[in-house]
């Protein structure tokens, strides 16, 4: 690469000293060209015809599988493999086996490096590990611009000044408006080769201790590590407990000792781990990816002598843009000025979410080549409410949406006058609004709404933020500062419920068809019933002599209830005979949200003290709809009569058998659905903290009689959904949803 010539000639002969090294008779590299199209730029035993010649798309053929997968490929007997495609113009007719990588930059596909040999061959871990090592190498020379233009590989679509509207998921909802911040490091490595491997391993360690000093600093820093402690602290913990890992060092140590300056190893693990781990279906393994790359950035900064972000060059306002970022990422940048966070990827869980939540930033992701048509500095409009993303926005469409957000304050300042204030009907009827939390961040929500207490506290999602199950004391020391926090108002904390869509860290993936219906919640505490006494010990323990609320998920059968309440009352038993304090009281209940449990009403409500309806998933299985595609999910409503009847007819048995019930899903939270559950006759509801406003006010603004009566007329009418005559009943009584 550092020799005299061409770009074309140094990389023929590249090719030429890697089918030597290797004992190959044939190396090809492919460069990648617009269009997600591989072109044959240099072959060492292919006919040279090929050249500039032979073009493959993504997915074709064995090339093109490898640069769709990301991922290395050794065949003994290529020719076999069902994705092999034959190109007369190579004379590859001959070559049985093959050995190829990806070439990776910055965790994209820039080509492909591959060998063959005549004879069915088994290539070894080294050969592999080898031909990385070039590839590497050969991502440096692509992304210099020597083979083809830089900007070759950009999108048409958006380039041009005009605006534009991006789809994505979001994250962390909210509206913000602001100019783009770029988040896309790259670095300008010059050396590949290191002359001496020694001293490049003393620099490597040197900049690791420093990155290690960098990252204390900035976690003692945060806005979110100032003495409150919470599930924050936890994720920026994990992260510092993954940099401390010693198998990204070692590998990188490995890297060195081969020939590697400190900068190129660094570089070459960062882009073999984003590529292995990007192609797990693991969320914790794709977190963990997340959080590698956000350290080999780092890494690459010490030994570069990169500075960090410079908060004196940002805009006012600032929309920050990456394909994904790790927490010590986002907190570098001056949350003060941060008014929304857009990525490519990411996940509602991952830790930079969680951060991003916690500074009441709103995120969007899954926002499709986001960074390739966004430039730094164009004006910005992140909004959650609506999973979009608007880039150079017109003046008139920044005004509105400026007065929108001016409307959304003034609305806010509304509701937190009605914080005080009962939510009560117009022919008062009082209904109890309570919030639904995961985080400690949540609980100062209590006090800015004015809500009765926490409805459903989420005891899984500090499990989901740490790198290894928390132990008693952990698990105490949390559930303190949780009664601690809600100042005497109840809190209904539900067992761990992970499985499904809920992936622990520290647990292998559950490989099941129908992860939802799967082995989750209390099967797997029944199952496992060390995972629950210690939960349930913790919040003994916690408690203090206060009341506690104990709620189990996905019960189906009383008998499980019966089971859950047994190892409950051991672990009392227990606290009673080490002489500690037990709880003033404990109620116990269920989260109703199995049909089969509906049916045995009769017997649960004997031996329950509460019963909380989880409205999602009810209607998920009531209607055997998969909430989470997008084909179905709305395809069935919850303002049908037969599931207004079916939920009526739950609050009937409960009030007969004068069992406390609410309502803790989604639908608690919509004003119109809260609208008709209090129509049917619940008086307990469990909902978001953003919901409680709105919700309230759209009690203080209705008659229950009014409303219950039409609801009642309504029900036995045989249709899907009542929503458009609900919604025009309430306009008509001037009721505010």
């Amino acid at each position: 690469m550092a020799g005299e010539g061409s770009a074309q000639s140094r990389l023929d002969k590249i090719t030429a000293i890697i089918a030597a090294d290797l004992v190959t008779e044939v190396c090809s590299v492919y460069v990648r060209r617009a269009g997600d199209v591989l072109e044959l730029f240099s072959t060492q035993g292919l006919s040279p015809k090929a050249v500039h010649v032979t073009r493959l798309r993504f997915g074709e053929g064995l090339i093109g599988e490898i640069a769709a997968r990301a991922a290395p490929l050794a065949l003994s007997d290529a020719q076999a493999h069902p994705n092999f495609v034959f190109r007369p113009e190579t004379g590859e007719d001959e070559f049985h086996s093959l050995m190829g990588v990806p070439v990776l930059r910055a965790g994209r596909v820039v080509g492909v490096a591959a060998v063959q040999n005549k004879t069915e061959r088994q290539y070894t871990d080294e050969e592999i590990e080898t031909l990385q090592t070039v590839a590497m190498v050969l991502a440096e020379m692509v992304a210099g611009g020597e083979l083809i233009s830089r900007h070759e590989l950009m999108p048409t679509d958006g380039i041009a000044l005009k605006p534009l509207r991006l789809e994505g998921t979001c994250f962390s909802i909210g509206l913000g408006i602001g100019q783009a911040v770029l988040h896309e490091p790259s670095f300008d490595i010059g050396d590949l080769v290191a002359e001496d491997p020694e001293q490049e391993m003393v620099r490597l360690h040197e900049a690791f201790t420093a990155m290690l000093g960098q990252l204390d600093t900035i976690l003692s820093q945060s806005p979110l590590t100032a003495g409150e402690g919470g599930e924050h602290e936890d994720v920026l913990e994990a992260f510092r407990m993954v940099a401390e890992d010693a198998g990204w060092l070692r590998r990188t140590e490995e890297a060195v000792t081969s020939g590697l300056t400190a900068e190129a190893a660094v570089l070459k693990v960062k882009n073999e781990m984003r590529a292995r781990l990007g192609a797990s279906s693991d969320p914790y393994l794709r977190e963990r990816m997340h959080d590698m790359e956000d350290l080999g950035n780092r890494l690459l900064k010490q030994l570069l002598g990169t500075i960090t972000v410079d908060k004196d060059d940002l805009p006012e306002h600032v929309i920050l843009v990456a394909r994904n970022m790790g927490p010590a990422e986002l907190l570098e940048y001056d949350h003060t000025r941060l008014r929304g966070l857009v990525l490519e990827e990411g996940s509602a869980t991952s830790h930079v979410a969680i951060v991003a939540r916690a500074l009441d930033i709103p995120v969007m992701g899954h926002v499709r080549e986001v960074l390739s048509k966004i430039d730094n500095g164009e004006s910005i409009i992140v909004d959650g409410q609506h999973s979009q993303v608007l880039v150079r926005p017109g003046e008139d469409v920044q005004q509105a949406f400026h007065e929108t957000r001016k409307a959304l304050e003034q609305i806010k300042a509304q509701y937190a006058q009605l914080k005080d204030l009962p939510a009560k009907t117009l022919d008062g009827i009082e209904v109890s609004l309570s919030i639904n939390a995961g985080l400690l961040f949540d609980f100062d929500q209590i006090e800015t709404t004015g809500a009765n207490g926490v409805g459903l506290y989420r005891t899984e999602v500090p499990f989901m933020v740490r790198a290894e199950f928390p132990d008693v004391p952990a698990q105490r020391t949390l559930y303190e500062k949780v009664l601690d926090r809600a100042n005497g108002k109840p809190v209904v904390f539900r067992t761990i419920d992970v499985g499904g869509d809920k992936v622990l860290p520290y647990w292998g993936e559950l490989d099941e068809e129908n992860p939802a219906m799967g082995w989750r919640a209390i099967r797997i505490c029944l199952d496992r019933p060390a995972i629950l006494r210690q939960q349930l010990r913790a919040l003994i323990q916690a408690a203090q002599g206060r009341d506690i609320h104990v709620m189990f998920p996905m019960i189906a059968e009383v008998e499980e209830f019966d089971a859950a309440k047994k190892l409950l009352q051991r672990e009392l038993d227990r606290e009673k005979e080490r002489g500690g304090i037990l709880p003033e009281h404990v109620y116990t209940g269920v989260m109703l949200e199995v049909p089969a449990l509906a049916l045995q009403l009769d017997k649960l409500l004997k031996r329950v003290d509460f019963v909380s309806v989880g409205s999602n998933d009810l209607m998920q299985f009531l209607y055997a709809t998969d909430r989470g595609n997008a084909h179905v999910s709305e395809r069935y409503d919850i303002l049908s009569p037969f599931a207004l009847g079916f939920l009526k007819s739950v609050r009937d048995r409960c009030d007969q058998a004068n069992v406390p019930v609410s309502v803790c899903g989604a639908a608690a939270g919509n004003p119109l659905e809260a609208m008709a559950l209090v129509g049917i006759g619940f008086r307990r509801l469990s909902m978001p903290p953003p919901a409680l406003g709105p919700v309230k006010e759209m009690i203080r603004s209705m008659s229950e009689r009014q409303v219950a009566q039409f609801v009642h007329s309504v029900l036995e009418i045989p249709r899907v959904s009542i929503r458009p005559r609900l919604k025009a009943f309430a306009k008509d009584h001037g009721i505010k949803i």
